[in-house]
């Protein structure tokens, strides 16, 4: 396993719609593998292929939200969200690839989601409280939307503009080097 660099906005490849998994392959589970150490060490609870500039529809995720809590982790492989409930609930979001913006998010409370395992075999579960919210939000990730275009424009100009520039002093500080 390897941990790989987590890209951040303004990358546009963050902005690539990703492409079905055909097989899952030893390549594949490797993959996922990576993704989950990299997710790990960043502090994160969910990580989409993308975000390691991977164009492909995998998403790994572990709710476990402290040391003493077993390691939960969870493969997504072409996840479909069905079923969504029109009831909503709010969450406070974060993404690695945003990093330091955390903002509310309204999205659906409930929902289901089918997808094939880290074996390939297909299953389907019923997703609820942060599950549901970390599945949707890493759902968007495959589809090139980001947390942040959930927001109002002011919001989301504020937290885009801030992470340009952050982008742009790290590249000048690597270039003074």
């Amino acid at each position: 396993m390897a941990v790989r660099e987590i890209l951040t906005v303004p990358d546009p490849r963050l902005r690539e719609v990703s492409k079905d998994v055909t097989e899952v392959t030893d390549e594949t589970r490797a993959l996922m593998d990576d993704m989950l150490e990299s997710m790990y060490a960043a502090s994160g609870i969910g990580l989409a292929a993308i975000q390691v500039g991977v164009p492909l529809r995998i998403i790994v995720m572990d709710l476990a939200r402290s040391e003493e809590e077993e390691p939960q982790p969870r493969y997504f492989v072409n996840p479909k969200i069905l079923e969504p409930t029109e009831e909503t609930a709010p969450y406070e979001e974060g993404c690695l690839s945003v990093p330091e913006a955390f903002e509310e998010v309204e999205r659906p409370a409930k929902c289901v989601v089918e997808y094939l395992d880290y074996e390939g075999e297909p299953r389907r579960v019923e997703a609820e409280g942060l599950f549901a919210t970390c599945i949707q939000h890493e759902m968007d990730h495959l589809d090139g939307v980001l947390f942040v275009d959930h927001l109002s424009r002011l919001k989301r100009e504020r937290i885009l503009k801030r992470l340009k520039k952050e982008a742009k002093e790290k590249t000048a500080n690597m270039a003074a080097e």
